[in-house]
């Protein structure tokens, strides 16, 4: 046997490791055969909804102090939770050694405002100047207490890390609108005073088990907006065409070779990144915008990075139908001092916040654009340490807090769920996690429970086996 058949015989390792990528370009291609241009079935419902963008306060906003007024509160301050409402509810290991659970008032008034009436705190002037835009739900509710898990459950339908994200998932479904931007962009910002808070990992934007194509795309706020979006000294756009066209021939032929479909998404992401050199400076290119935006939007907007400018940013991608807007806002753990910290939160979010629906209002994007604003858990109605009126914290508390949603699709002005008059538990339209995610989708056009993904002999879905579209919330 000659040196060149020896070369040609496979070792059993190849054999495997080839069958397998043969196996999964059958399977992809399947995939693709089964997308004909009919509509597929998860599309069952008319979109009310072009884009989604969501307005993640990471750190878990006090309900209590800012959405959920409860006067019995004041009466009773001092005293313990009673048992009959506490219910063995799980505690974090910040309060279990705690000899009593006191109750702790807001510091903040609350009135109410617009034509629907629904009571705001003092916190939120600007909200309250949107209120009749939005749909406030006060009745959500999660499973977890912590925030790891918590953020996870919310982003993701799971608890464990390495499910895909709501995004990647609305990516994997709908697609791009926009062949120069990624279809899911995620930004960052932190409290502007104290702590940036608790940290955030990429797998919250993360594909999890899709194609890794459908990850969310992060822009930093100081250099490159995406790294390596610049061309180094020497290079120029006909030089780099070039190169990404003998790249891309590699690619092919070795994708021809292994079929694995990852190679596919890598020359995709080269081709993006190329489209993106072109069509990113112009988007954070924020300069032409009228000195009444930043009026709107506030001081912040003129600073990269804030909330502020990040709110602005997110109305220039919707202008651009990018599918997925991700904002992530730190800084909301108040487990103590919080009349001196919640304030800076509020203050931070609440004038962006508001004008972003404003915005989008007076272009006309407001009527197919979901606007979100949520967070993790809300916290507890009993303080963190000893209570003083002037000077306290609550902790992580997952039976009821509150959201609000505004736009494509939502019922304006309008209060959905009520909780008991601690603020403890859910006293009426209790609202899981998975039904909001699956809102989210409806409002969409996809029926949550047919959008799924075989992986590892399961069939997959963001609501994993449970979620109801909110119908009371929408139009």
């Amino acid at each position: 046997m000659t040196c060149s058949n020896l070369k040609r015989i496979l070792s059993r390792r190849d054999m495997l490791v080839r069958s397998g990528y043969g196996l999964g370009a059958i399977g992809l291609h399947a995939l693709g055969a089964s997308e004909s241009p009919s509509k597929p079935a998860f599309l069952s419902f008319s979109p009310k909804a072009k884009r989604v963008i969501f307005l993640f306060q990471s750190g878990g906003p006090s309900h209590l102090d800012l959405f959920d007024p409860k006067p019995l509160l004041k009466e009773q301050f001092g005293e313990d939770i009673p048992e009959s409402v506490f219910r063995g509810q799980r505690v974090t290991g910040m309060v279990a050694h705690q000899a009593r659970f006191q109750v702790m008032p807001s510091k903040y008034s609350f009135e109410r405002h617009g034509e629907s009436g629904i009571a705001l705190s003092e916190l939120l002037p600007h909200t309250a100047g949107i209120v009749d835009e939005i749909s406030l739900i006060r009745s959500v509710h999660t499973e977890a207490i912590n925030h790891d898990p918590a953020i996870t459950f919310f982003q993701t339908g799971s608890q464990l890390p390495g499910r895909p994200s709501l995004g990647a998932w609305i990516d994997y479904g709908l697609g791009s609108s926009n062949q120069n931007l990624p279809a899911f962009v995620v930004l960052h910002s932190v409290a502007s005073e104290g702590t940036a808070g608790q940290g955030l990992l990429a797998r919250l934007w993360g594909a999890g088990f899709l194609p890794s194509r459908h990850q969310g795309v992060q822009f930093r706020s100081n250099g490159d907006p995406v790294l390596y979006l610049t061309d180094p000294p020497g290079m120029n756009r006909e030089r780099r065409r070039t190169m990404l066209d003998g790249a891309a021939a590699l690619n092919k032929l070795h994708y021809q070779r292994v079929g694995d479909p990852e190679i596919e998404t890598r020359i995709e992401q080269y081709e993006m990144a190329y489209r993106m050199q072109a069509s990113v400076p112009d988007l954070m290119n924020v300069s032409a915008e009228p000195e009444s935006i930043y009026d709107l939007y506030g001081p912040d907007s003129k600073k990269p990075g804030t909330f502020a400018a990040n709110c602005l940013l997110a109305r220039r991608l919707a202008e651009r139908d990018v599918r997925f807007i991700q904002l992530y806002h730190r800084g909301w753990d108040h487990h103590g001092e919080l009349p001196k910290r919640l304030p800076v939160s509020a203050r931070d979010t609440d004038q962006p916040s508001a004008a972003l629906v404003k915005d989008l209002k007076q272009r006309g994007l407001l009527d197919d654009t979901l606007v979100v604003w949520a967070g993790e858990f809300g916290r507890t109605p009993y303080a963190q340490g000893d209570p003083k009126p002037d000077n306290y914290g609550r902790d992580h508390h997952g039976r009821c807090f509150s959201i609000w949603m505004a736009g494509a699709g939502i019922q304006p002005g309008h209060l959905h769920g009520a909780t008991d008059d601690y603020g403890f538990n859910i006293a009426e339209d209790a609202v899981p996690i998975h039904d909001v995610q699956a809102t989210i989708l409806h409002l969409l056009g996809i029926d949550h429970e047919k959008l799924v993904y075989r992986f590892q002999g399961r069939r997959f879905r963001l609501t994993d086996t449970e979620g109801h579209v909110i119908r009371n919330v929408l139009a």
